[in-house]
C-alpha cells in the first residue's frame, strides 16, 4: 500500500512549508488543514523536518494512504483522551484528595506504576464517598475533547464501529454511550453499598492488557482485518493496544504512548483521527 506523509494544522496553507523543498517529494497542494505527499515505503522523517513542523504546531505522520471507510473498527481509551478529564482524579476531589490521586495517575501513565496497583490504590481512597459524586462530576466536570462528536458522527457516516476501553469506570462508559451512539464500551466497575464507594472494584480488571485483548476479539468477531483497527490512547496502559492495532495513535500522550505510536496528535483535536485517513 501507498505511504503517504501527512500534514494536519487548521490554517496549513499559511505556514512555512519550504522546509519540504529539500526532499524531493511530489508536489501537492494543502486541502483545508490537511496536505498528503505520496512517499517512499522507506521514507522517515528527519530531525530537521520534525523540528520545523512541531515549531509551527504541525501535526504530522507517515501512514498507508486508505480511506477512512477502509477502517473497520475505532478502539479508544476515555480518560484524557475521549474526555479531557481523569475521572478518578475529579472524584478524588469530592474527598479532598485530588492532588494525591492524581499524583499515582501520573505515574501509571508514565509507566511508572503498575496500573492495577495503582487503580486499586486511587480507588481505596475514594472509601466512604456519597455515590452522588459520580453524577456530579458526570454532570458538572466531565467534557469531550475537542472534535470527538464530530469524529464519532464520520464514524456513523462510513460504518465505522467504535469502542470504549477504558482502565477507568463504567459509571461513565455507559452515560457516554447512550450520549454519543456508540457501539461498545468496557471498562471497570465501582463497588458501591449503601449508596457510598466501597474503595473496591467489582470483577476482572481493565488494565493494558485487557485493553489489546478487547482489542483482538472485537477484531475477530467484526471479522476485521489487521489495518482495518486504529486505537487511540495517551498512557502507558494503551501500548499494548497500540501496538495490537493497525494503526495506533497517542492523542496529546506521554511520551512512552507517542514512542510506540504510528502517529502523533500534538496540537489538534480528535477531528485529526479522520485527517489522517482520505
Amino acid at each position: 500500500m501507498q505511504r503517504v506523509l501527512i500534514l494536519q494544522h487548521p490554517s496549513l496553507g499559511q505556514c512555512n512549508l519550504n522546509v519540504l523543498n529539500s526532499l524531493n517529494l511530489p508536489a501537492a497542494t494543502p486541502s483545508g488543514r490537511t496536505l498528503r505527499i505520496p512517499v517512499a515505503d522507506d521514507f522517515q522523517v528527519s530531525e530537521t523536518l520534525s523540528h520545523a513542523l512541531l515549531e509551527q504546531s504541525i501535526d504530522y505522520a507517515v501512514l498507508p494512504d486508505m480511506a477512512f471507510s477502509d477502517l473497520g473498527l475505532i478502539v479508544s481509551d476515555m480518560d484524557s483522551t475521549l474526555i479531557t478529564i481523569e475521572c478518578v482524579d475529579e472524584i478524588a476531589a469530592g474527598v479532598g484528595l485530588k492532588e494525591q490521586v492524581t499524583e499515582i495517575t501520573e505515574q501509571a501513565m508514565r509507566g511508572e506504576l503498575d496500573f492495577e496497583q495503582s487503580l486499586r490504590r486511587r480507588v481505596a481512597l475514594l472509601a466512604g464517598l456519597d455515590a452522588r459524586v459520580l453524577q456530579e462530576v458526570y454532570d458538572k466536570v466531565l467534557q469531550l475533547s475537542p472534535g470527538a462528536e464530530y469524529l464519532l458522527d464520520e464514524c456513523k457516516k462510513h460504518g465505522v464501529k467504535f469502542l470504549l476501553v477504558s482502565g477507568g469506570f463504567t459509571f461513565f462508559t455507559e452515560r457516554l454511550q447512550q450520549r454519543l451512539g456508540f457501539e461498545y464500551q468496557h471498562a471497570n466497575v465501582l463497588e458501591i453499598s449503601d449508596s457510598k464507594l466501597t474503595g473496591k472494584l467489582v470483577g476482572k480488571i481493565v488494565d493494558a492488557q485487557t485493553k489489546a485483548d478487547l482489542l483482538a476479539e472485537y477484531r475477530a468477531k467484526l471479522g476485521l482485518q489487521a489495518h482495518q483497527v486504529l486505537a487511540m490512547g495517551d498512557g502507558a496502559n494503551d501500548i499494548p493496544m497500540l501496538l495490537e492495532s493497525g494503526v495506533g495513535i497517542a492523542y496529546r500522550a506521554k511520551p512512552k504512548a507517542q514512542a510506540h505510536a504510528d502517529a502523533c496528535i500534538r496540537f489538534g483535536g480528535l477531528e485529526a483521527v479522520r485527517g489522517w485517513f482520505r
